[in-house]
């Protein structure tokens, strides 16, 4: 990684199969695929652009080595954090970093006021980085409902 520079760019429909990718590779590894998953990384135009949503990725060397998502949530002002995921031996290298600044950037392109993410907590590098970024862990009765079995924390940050 020495001398290496991470870009974050916008994600193009040719970007499909990297963001399913590396979405999955750390999905399956930790977790079951559940059926929101495989509806979002399978046909993000349906279930993030057409919301209003936009992905971004990481490139480093000519290379997609991250990717997130962030979608408008119904609370006006709130854009959810998704399917963020740096490819596996790069973590801890700053792209996880690079993809938060660009992703809060954005967010607030989109008029976003919040930032809101759900997770696991077993997640530590995630974990690490959001609570680093400045985001704050909700209390279970501030949480949103999730379609997620596996999600067990929920963090927002204001922009």
């Amino acid at each position: 990684m020495s001398g290496s520079q991470v870009t974050v760019r916008h994600f193009t429909p040719a970007d499909i199969p990297a963001f399913r990718d590396l979405n999955l590779a750390w999905i399956e590894r930790y977790f079951e695929v559940e059926t929101k998953d495989r509806q979002m990384l399978d046909d993000p135009d349906s279930h993030i652009a057409a919301k209003g949503g936009r992905i971004l990725l990481a490139d480093l060397d000519g290379e997609t080595v991250g990717t997130v998502a962030l979608i408008p949530m119904a609370e006006l002002g709130v854009i959810e954090l998704a399917k963020m995921a740096v490819r596996e031996g790069l973590r801890g290298h700053g792209i996880g970093q690079a993809l938060m600044a660009a992703a809060k950037i954005e967010a607030q392109a989109m008029g976003g006021e919040q930032i809101w993410i759900e997770t696991h907590n077993s997640l530590e590098t995630a974990m690490n980085l959001y609570l680093k970024s400045g985001f704050r862990l909700l209390e279970a009765d501030e949480w949103s409902p999730t379609p997620y079995s596996r999600c067990n924390t929920q963090l927002i940050l204001k922009l």
